[in-house]
């Protein structure tokens, strides 16, 4: 659905003496049906390439399409779902009011807007708050009306900007189901934040940018398991022996009774764990060391 090839953009200082490269020959293939994850540090170009996707700004280099459109004319004939990081609203604006206004911004008939606004209320838990003026909301329920005000809409492209920002911890994690729902065949996900565990849950794959450049783009979630073998801790107890015969390379953790380290990819550790339980073990814990996301983020932005 998107496809980015050799896309660049170029800043000019004020009075063109300096130029300051924002996105350097990114290249990158985002299928319908797909979720994908933006990553970066400060100033890696995130921000702008999401304007280049939404129409806001056009390239000095290379080209964006989005459905074989440019950016700018499929926003305007089909639409999109965007949060961004910082959602301005008229501060004396009620929640409902917000919604109204952005569900006719989103095209939905007129005759749908009030029954559209009823259901962002209720999906994102805005009811005790739908006659409160913006500028009365707690920072976590602007983050839920901004999601609401990105969602009213029903398009195929969808791109939040740090969506999980100022949510409290039960929000993050009906975040995550409310991404799950938004999956569908034909519709592109784009999330675009500095939370890289929340990436690596929700995300098919993470794109990692760093100084405008693409690093390197990460497998995550499910359709990580199958690939380079990873380091996990297991803690069992009573069951030292069979450890030892059943992951030959375990080794003991330091300092923590009844745990191990073990290597390898997940389809291989599950039938190991599958036989340690029929024998009788009781695994307690069982987790990544260190989460892969993390470790290819750090290697890329510190070129290793």
């Amino acid at each position: 659905m998107i496809e980015i090839a050799a896309l660049g953009k170029t800043y000019r200082s004020l009075f063109g003496s300096r130029t300051v490269p924002a996105l350097d020959n990114v290249t990158l293939r985002v299928a319908p049906g797909e979720v994908v994850g933006v990553a970066g540090p400060n100033g890696a170009g995130k921000s702008t390439l999401i304007s280049i996707l939404l129409g806001f700004l056009k390239p000095t280099g290379g080209q964006a399409r989005i459905a074989g459109q440019a950016p700018r004319a499929y926003v305007e004939s089909r639409g999109a779902s965007y949060l961004p990081e910082l959602l301005p609203l008229p501060p004396r604006w009620t929640t409902e009011t917000a919604l109204r206004r952005h569900a006719t911004l989103a095209g939905v008939p007129a005759e749908a807007v009030a029954a559209r606004a009823q259901h962002m209320v209720e999906w994102l838990g805005l009811e005790e708050h739908r006659k409160k003026d913006v500028r009365q909301l707690s920072k976590g329920t602007l983050q839920r009306l901004g999601l609401a005000q990105a969602l009213i809409g029903d398009s195929d492209l969808v791109v939040l900007d740090e969506p999980t920002h100022g949510l409290d911890p039960l929000w993050t994690q009906r975040f995550r189901d409310i991404v799950r729902e938004l999956r569908r065949p034909a519709r592109c996900i784009l999330i675009a934040s500095h939370d890289l565990a929340e990436l690596e849950r929700l995300a098919d794959r993470v794109a990692i940018l760093h100084q405008g450049r693409l690093e390197r783009v990460v497998s995550a979630g499910v359709a990580a398991a199958d690939e380079e073998p990873a380091v996990y801790r297991i803690s069992v107890t009573g069951a030292a022996e069979m450890i030892a015969r059943i992951f030959p390379s375990a080794t003991p953790v330091e300092g923590r009774a009844n745990e191990w380290r073990l290597r390898g990819r997940v389809p291989e550790l599950n039938r190991g764990l599958s036989e340690l339980i029929a024998a009788g073990a009781v695994v307690v814990a069982f987790a990544p060391e260190s989460s892969r996301l993390e470790s290819e983020f750090r290697a890329a932005v510190e070129g290793r």
